[in-house]
C-alpha cells in the first residue's frame, strides 16, 4: 500500500473522524483509524461500535491497500508536519510516513480486524438542509441531560412528523424545542432518540449550505454529507410526553432583543451565587431589572423593554437563560410568564421554544 496527498487534506480527513475514538476502547482496534486507498481516494473510518464516521479525500494511489493505525497518534504526527506532500507506505502492519525531511514509522493492526460498517435495510430517508439541522442542534443540544439513570433524556428526540422536523431536549429543569417545516411523505413519519455523542459529532460536521441525507431504521440512523458518513445507534426507550411540560397559557409577555438580554444577564451574573447561579428579574412597564447577590456583593442593571403589563418577578439560573441566546443572533426574544413560581417560556419566532423552571428565592 502506498499513497500520497497534501498534508492539510489528510489532516482535515483525520480531524473529521478522530472525535469518535475513545481513550478507553473496549478493543485495541477501536483506537485505530482504518485507512483504505484505492481508485484515487483515501477513505478514513473510525468507530466506537455505537458511533461510526467514514470520510473520503482525494489522493494519489501508487499501490492500493488498507491498514489501521492509531488514530490519535496519527493525528498528532500529521498535525505537526510542515506543509507539503505526505506519502504513506505500508509494509505488513508498519506504515512509513514521509513529508519533506521528516520520517515516521508507525505500527498498526491488520485492516481485516476492523469492524465492518453497519448495514441499513428498509431505511426511511429525509433530505434536510444542513443550515436548518445545524441551527436546530444549536438550539437544543445544550439541554440534553447527562444523568445516566434517565438514559432516554441523554439525546435529542427527533421527529419527522406532521410536515415538520422537531428536535427536543430536556434535563428535567429546562426543555428546548426547535421546529422547522420539512417536506416528506406522511408514510415516512418517525421519531427517534439520537445519543448526545452522535449529536455532537454530527453538529461538528454540519455547515450552513447544502443538504444532509438522514436515513433511519428501527435502531440506527445515518447522516450522509456526500464525502462523509456518520452512523449511530439510537437510544431505545420511550421519551416522555414533552408537550405536557409546555404551559398552555401565559399572563404576561415581554419582548426584548436577544443581545440586550444576553449582555445584561452575563454582566449581572458575575456576582451571582456560585452554588445556584441565580439571577432575578423584575418586569415593570418599560423596564426590566436584572439583579444578583452573593456573599461578595450584589449587582443590578435596568434595561428598557417593550412591556406594558403588570409588575412580575421571577428568578432563573443564569447559565440556563444564556444557553440558547448565543444562537439567536439579532432577533427578539419573547418571554411568556404566568407568575413567580410557574415555568417561564422563551420563544424565538415560530421555530424555538424554551421552558425554564424558576428558582425559588
Amino acid at each position: 500500500m502506498k499513497f500520497s496527498l497534501a498534508k492539510q487534506v489528510l489532516l482535515d480527513g483525520i480531524n473529521k473522524v478522530a472525535g469518535v475514538v475513545s481513550t478507553r476502547p473496549s478493543m485495541p482496534i477501536l483506537s485505530n483509524v482504518l485507512l483504505d486507498a484505492s481508485n484515487g481516494e483515501l477513505s478514513l473510518t473510525t468507530t466506537s461500535m455505537e458511533l461510526t464516521i467514514l470520510t473520503k479525500v482525494p489522493c494519489i494511489v501508487e499501490k492500493p491497500g488498507s491498514i489501521t493505525l492509531p488514530a490519535k497518534k496519527l493525528q498528532s504526527i500529521i498535525r505537526e508536519l510542515r506543509d507539503g506532500e505526505v506519502s504513506i507506505e505500508v509494509n505488513g502492519t508498519v506504515a512509513t510516513i514521509r513529508c519533506n525531511r521528516a520520517q515516521f514509522k508507525l505500527n498498526g493492526l491488520p485492516a481485516n480486524e476492523f469492524p465492518g460498517l453497519p448495514v441499513f435495510k428498509e431505511a426511511r430517508e429525509f433530505k434536510v438542509q444542513q443550515g436548518v439541522l445545524n441551527k436546530g442542534f444549536s438550539f437544543t443540544e445544550f439541554a440534553i441531560s447527562n444523568d445516566g439513570t434517565r438514559y432516554v433524556l441523554n439525546g435529542i428526540y427527533t421527529c419527522f412528523q406532521d410536515g415538520k422536523l422537531t428536535l427536543v431536549a430536556t434535563d428535567g429543569r429546562r426543555l428546548a424545542l426547535f421546529e422547522s417545516e420539512l417536506e416528506f411523505p406522511e408514510s415516512q413519519s418517525v421519531c427517534i432518540d439520537i445519543p448526545s455523542r452522535a449529536v455532537a459529532e454530527a453538529h461538528r460536521l454540519l455547515g450552513d449550505n447544502g443538504d444532509v441525507m438522514v436515513r433511519v431504521t428501527s435502531n440506527q440512523a445515518s447522516f450522509d454529507f456526500g464525502d462523509t458518513l456518520l452512523i449511530t445507534k439510537l437510544i431505545d426507550g420511550n421519551y416522555p410526553n414533552y408537550r405536557q411540560v409546555i404551559p398552555s397559557r401565559y399572563n404576561e409577555r415581554v419582548v426584548i432583543p436577544a443581545a440586550e438580554l444576553q449582555s445584561a444577564v452575563r454582566r449581572v451574573s458575575l456576582l451571582s451565587s456560585e452554588k445556584t447561579n441565580t439571577v432575578s428579574f423584575r418586569f415593570t412597564p418599560g423596564v426590566m431589572s436584572v439583579q444578583s447577590s452573593a456573599n461578595m456583593g450584589e449587582a443590578n442593571e435596568e434595561v428598557p423593554i417593550d412591556y406594558d403589563g403588570r409588575e412580575i418577578s421571577i428568578s432563573f439560573n443564569a447559565d440556563y437563560v444564556l444557553a440558547p441566546l448565543k444562537s439567536v443572533g439579532d432577533q427578539d426574544v419573547c418571554i411568556d410568564l404566568i407568575d413567580t413560581s410557574s415555568p417561564g417560556v422563551m420563544r424565538v419566532a415560530d421555530e424555538f421554544l424554551y421552558v425554564l423552571m424558576p428558582i425559588r428565592v
